[in-house]
């Protein structure tokens, strides 16, 4: 199911408009889930980070035992080729895949002797400047690397991502804040987290149980770079509660402040209204 419009799919060596069929129904990665996909922007007329997402992709499908055939500065040639079916004022989600074809004897184990690859792109709108989220718990975890392959971005982790929405979804919220496996907080359901506390800012410490995200890591640099102090440590549940501002940073919407966790309101802040600004003057320096 396509999210936007205007699709175009780059598959077996060439790019063609639409939402194109590529996976047959034997594949390993359609009957046994080893999928893999990472997300990049282009809004703009930037494609902010595109090596970065380029490169995970390849590290996932590596994480999955899938054989990654396209190298980085390939992909992001092919990228760039397909970006060209677009204006500077489109804004358009790039989804590079890999899934495995064959498996082993037991049929379990994929096999590196074929590999299906495709990119889709489609046009989605950034999100409005004003966006906002409320978050509530959820008791679905995020699992640890001898449950799960949490080194990846996996199509096979996102059914228990789904679970968490549709939970708090069921209560009134638009994301989860996700616990991890010892109870402290990892992230939302699709994005990682930070709060602030007089004027600092904190983020769960990457543990294993969850991606630290490339646009979080971003972030993190401009922060750095701005003067901002910010912590990578241990939170709880609790020390949401008493935050000043929380806000999500991931690659589709780059950053969305909280309004509400649980049964308590915070302000659209201003630093998460200066990291926003200082994440667009960034991304404004970058070249396709």
């Amino acid at each position: 199911m396509s999210v936007g419009t205007n699709i175009h799919t780059y598959f077996e060596g060439r790019w063609h408009r639409g939402d194109l069929p590529v996976m047959a129904a034997a594949d390993h990665g359609a009957w046994l889930g080893t999928t893999v996909f990472d997300g990049a922007r282009f809004f703009n007329g930037c494609a902010p980070d595109l090596v970065p997402h380029c490169a995970r992709v390849n590290r996932s499908a590596e994480a999955l035992m899938i054989t990654p055939t396209v190298s980085v500065d390939d992909m992001v040639t092919i990228i760039r080729e397909g970006l060209a079916k677009y204006g500077p004022e489109d804004a358009v989600y790039i989804r590079p895949m890999y899934w495995a074809i064959h498996g082993d004897a037991t049929a379990i184990v994929p096999k590196g002797d074929a590999t299906g690859f495709a990119i889709s792109l489609e046009q989605i709108p950034m999100a409005p400047a004003d966006a906002t989220a409320t978050l509530g718990r959820t008791r679905f975890r995020r699992p640890v690397m001898e449950d799960a392959v949490v080194n990846a971005k996996a199509g096979c982790l996102y059914p228990n991502n789904a679970r968490m929405l549709a939970e708090v979804r069921a209560r009134g919220f638009s994301n989860a804040l996700v616990a991890d496996a010892m109870g402290n907080v990892a992230e939302t359901a699709t994005a990682n987290i930070f709060m602030t506390r007089d004027g600092e800012v904190f983020t769960p410490v990457p543990n294993g149980t969850f991606l630290a995200g490339i646009t979080r890591a971003r972030h993190i640099s401009n922060m750095k770079a701005g003067g901002i102090a910010v912590h990578e440590t241990v939170l709880t549940f609790e020390d949401f509660h008493t935050a000043d501002e929380i806000f999500m940073t991931g690659n589709m919407s780059k950053l969305t402040p909280v309004t509400g966790f649980e049964n308590k309101t915070y302000q659209s802040g201003p630093v998460a209204r200066r990291l926003r600004e200082m994440y667009w003057d960034w991304a404004a320096s970058q070249t396709l």
